[in-house]
């Protein structure tokens, strides 16, 4: 089975991105989360050393999920290999697992994370908001990996 070009989506940080990221980070290691910011933090699937990068950690419905709106980043490689993480906010630290939601699970969530975050990640979904339809949403599914916290 060959892997198609959304489900290898991957865009690169401008550097407007890296300095907006290690702010959020800074402040979320020092405990003020920025609209439900964490610090993620992942084993290496290479290195083994712990990689850290900011996330927007959304809860819907009872649940939590973290989404990859650059698509297949590093930290999501890294997770997919690790198998757990932990989520942090200043000094509070949590190892978690996941599951990673298959395509059709996606559209509600793609939509919930869109309409709380899209001034932040809009540019990274090609015109695509929280009004779009569940078929749109759908057809974007592919190219943003969402793992739901267990």
């Amino acid at each position: 089975m060959t892997a198609t070009p959304a489900a290898i989506r991957y865009v690169k940080p401008a550097k407007a991105t890296n300095a907006f990221n290690e702010f959020v980070l800074k402040l979320t290691r020092l405990g003020v989360s920025v609209l439900g910011s964490r610090v993620l933090s992942v084993r290496g699937r290479k290195s083994g050393e712990l990689r850290s990068v900011p996330v927007n950690l959304l809860k819907l419905d009872g649940e939590r999920y973290l989404v990859a709106p650059r698509g297949v980043t590093q930290w999501v490689r890294n997770l997919r290999v690790a198998g757990e993480g932990q989520l942090s906010v200043g000094r509070r630290t949590e190892t978690f697992t996941y599951t990673e939601l298959a395509d059709h699970e996606k559209p509600e969530i793609l939509r919930a994370y869109l309409k709380r975050w899209k001034f932040e990640v809009g540019v990274f979904f090609d015109g695509v908001d929280a009004k779009a339809s569940d078929e749109k949403l759908l057809e974007i599914a592919p190219g943003y990996p969402i793992f739901k916290i267990a």
